[in-house]
């Protein structure tokens, strides 16, 4: 339970345990797939608010870790797209949120860095000869990319046609 009095805790967020257990559980997930452990648990908390908005300290005291811990955590979400940070009118303290359409937003984000990615690796065949085993396994790697470049949008555009229908039923 929060040491803040009821007056100060944000309303959307529920202590019970097993709402505890499960932002453990999908941080521990998320940490499987890739995501910083301290990241996943930021992110899961975020998820399990309602507002989908809290700030550092509502963060580190649900999550029972320092401010610093938050602090490089939500920086990495930040920058993989995953929460942004924003400060309301009259409050001094930063809040950090989840996007409002957060996997178009990440996946887009990762778009971009895929398109990177490709545009390197296709630097590189030329740098190693185009007919060695490395730049066989870099073109390999750019033709791959170059695919998921081109159809990443394409399933951006499908989602959101299929979100839209749901709504509508």
């Amino acid at each position: 339970m929060s040491s803040r009095p009821q007056s100060q805790r944000d309303p959307s967020v529920r202590e019970d345990d097993s709402v505890r257990s499960y932002v453990e559980k999908l941080a521990i997930t998320l940490t499987e797939i890739g995501l910083q452990r301290t990241a996943a648990r930021v992110f899961a908390a975020l998820t399990v608010s309602q507002s989908g908005r809290m700030t550092a300290g509502e963060l580190a005291e649900a999550l029972s870790i320092s401010p610093a811990a938050v602090s490089g955590a939500v920086r990495y979400l930040e920058q993989v797209g995953m929460v942004a940070r924003e400060r309301l009118p009259g409050e001094r303290r930063d809040h950090y949120r989840l996007y409002d359409d957060l996997w178009y937003a990440s996946f887009l984000k990762r778009d971009r860095m895929l398109t990177m990615w490709r545009d390197a690796t296709a630097d590189g065949i030329d740098a190693v000869g185009a007919d060695t085993p490395a730049g066989r396994r870099l073109a390999e790697m750019a033709d791959f990319l170059d695919f998921l470049v081109t159809e990443i949008p394409a399933l951006f555009d499908r989602w959101h046609e299929e979100r839209a229908s749901r709504t509508k039923a």
